[in-house]
C-alpha cells in the first residue's frame, strides 16, 4: 500500500530515488555506446548531432533491474510504496530544472513579468546541452523508462500479494513494455518531431516528461494491482488485436513519414513513394488518411485502459484527454497545412479524404 505523502520518510526517499534514477540515466547517456545521427535542419540552417543509445540504455537498465530483483538486491515494492513521494519529487525536480534552464539559458531572455512567465513556461533555449547531452532529447528517457519502472513495481506487488499475475496485469506489462521498447527502437524518428525541431525546452515540456507521462500513463497499472476479476478470453484477444493494430498504424505511419523526409525515393509498401508535386506524401497510410498516426496512438492507449474494466473511471481520463488533444491537433494541423500549401492541400484532401477514421472522420 503506498504511503501517504504526510509520511516524513516518503518524500525524502522519493527525492533520493528520483535523483539517483535520473543521474544513472544521464551518466549512462554519456557512457553507453550508440550511433550518431544528424537531426533535422533547424530554423537557423544548422543540424545538430545526436547520440542514439536510448535502446541500449533501456536494455541495460532493464537487465540490471531484473537481475537485481532476481538476486534479492532490489525490492520493487519500494517504488509502489513511495509512489506519492516519487510523484512530489518529480514535480519539485521539474520546477528546479525549469529554473536552472532559465538561469543558464544562452538565448536572450524576454523582459518584464509577461516575458518571465512565458520564458519559464515555453523555455528560452531550443536545444540546451550539458556535457554533450541534449537535455530535451534526454528527458524522454527518465520519462518513459520511469514509466516502465513504475509498471514493473505494480506487477511485483501483485505477484507478492497473490503469488501470480492476473491476465490483465500480464497483458498490461506486455503492452507497455513493447510500447516503450518500440519508442527507443524508433528513437531516431524523434529527431524530426515538432518537439525536438521547434519547441523550446521550458516547464511545459519538462513537467510533461518528468511528472505527467510516468505517473499519469501508469495509472492503469495502479488499479490493476487490486482489480483481479478475470476477463474472458475473447476480450483479452480483442485487446491484443487492438494494441497490435494500433501500434502498427501509429509507428508505421510515423516511420513512413520519417523515411520519406530522409529519402524522397524510399519504398513504402513495396513501391517508390508517391507524392503530390514532390511535396506531400500520398503513399502508405498517408494516402488513406491525413492523421492516421493519431488514430493508432489512441487505439494503443485504449487497449491499455480497457484492461482496467470497471475498476474506476480514473484510468479512462487519459485516453479521453488524448482523444480531445489529438482531434484538436489534427484540426490545427489541417488549418496550418491549408494555409501553407493552398490548392495543393485541397488536392491532397481529395486523395486522402479522411482525417483520422476512414469513412467517418
Amino acid at each position: 500500500m503506498p504511503r501517504p505523502i504526510t509520511d516524513p520518510t516518503t518524500l525524502a526517499l522519493g527525492l533520493a530515488l528520483a535523483a539517483g534514477f535520473v543521474a544513472f540515466l544521464f551518466v549512462g547517456s554519456i557512457l553507453v555506446p550508440g550511433s550518431k545521427q544528424k537531426g533535422a535542419k533547424l530554423a537557423d540552417g544548422t543540424r545538430l548531432t545526436y547520440k542514439l543509445n536510448g535502446l541500449a540504455l533501456f536494455l541495460v537498465g532493464a537487465a540490471l533491474l531484473a537481475g537485481g530483483t532476481y538476486l534479492g538486491w532490489v525490492d520493487l515494492t519500494v517504488v509502489h510504496e513511495h509512489f506519492w513521494g516519487l510523484f512530489v519529487a518529480a514535480n519539485l525536480f521539474s520546477v528546479a530544472l525549469t529554473a536552472i534552464l532559465y538561469l543558464t539559458a544562452k538565448s536572450e531572455r524576454r523582459r518584464g513579468l509577461g516575458g518571465l512567465i512565458s520564458d519559464l513556461w515555453y523555455g528560452v533555449d531550443l536545444n540546451p546541452s550539458w556535457l554533450g547531452v541534449d537535455i530535451k532529447m534526454f528527458s524522454y528517457r527518465p520519462s518513459l523508462m520511469g514509466l516502465a519502472v513504475l509498471n514493473a513495481s505494480f506487477a511485483f506487488v501483485q505477484w507478492r500479494e497473490l503469488g501470480e499475475l492476473t491476465t490483465q496485469m500480464m497483458l498490461y506489462q506486455a503492452f507497455t513494455f513493447v510500447y516503450v521498447f518500440n519508442y527507443f527502437q524508433f528513437e531516431y524518428g524523434m529527431l524530426y518531431t515538432w518537439d525536438i525541431v521547434a519547441e523550446k525546452f521550458g516547464f511545459m515540456l519538462v513537467w510533461g516528461d518528468y511528472a505527467f507521462v510516468p505517473f499519469a500513463y501508469s495509472i492503469v497499472g495502479w488499479y490493476l494491482v487490486d482489480h483481479t476479476d478475470p476477463i474472458p478470453t475473447w476480450q483479452a484477444g480483442a485487446l491484443i488485436c487492438t494494441f497490435l493494430l494500433g501500434l502498427w498504424i501509429f509507428r508505421g505511419a510515423n516511420q513512413q513519414k520519417h523515411e520519406f523526409k530522409r529519402n524522397r525515393e524510399t519504398k513504402i509498401w513495396g513501391k517508390t513513394a508517391e507524392t503530390l508535386d514532390g511535396k506531400i506524401l500520398v503513399s502508405g497510410f498517408w494516402g488513406i488518411g491525413r492523421k492516421l498516426n493519431y488514430t493508432g496512438e489512441i487505439m494503443v492507449y485504449w487497449s491499455f485502459t480497457l484492461l482496467a474494466g470497471d475498476a474506476s473511471i480514473i484510468p479512462y481520463l487519459l485516453p479521453s484527454w488524448l482523444i480531445a488533444l489529438l482531434v484538436h491537433r489534427a484540426w490545427r494541423d489541417d488549418k496550418k497545412c491549408r494555409a501553407k500549401y493552398g490548392e495543393l492541400w485541397e488536392r491532397y484532401c481529395q486523395r486522402a479524404r479522411f482525417r483520422m477514421i476512414p469513412f467517418l472522420y
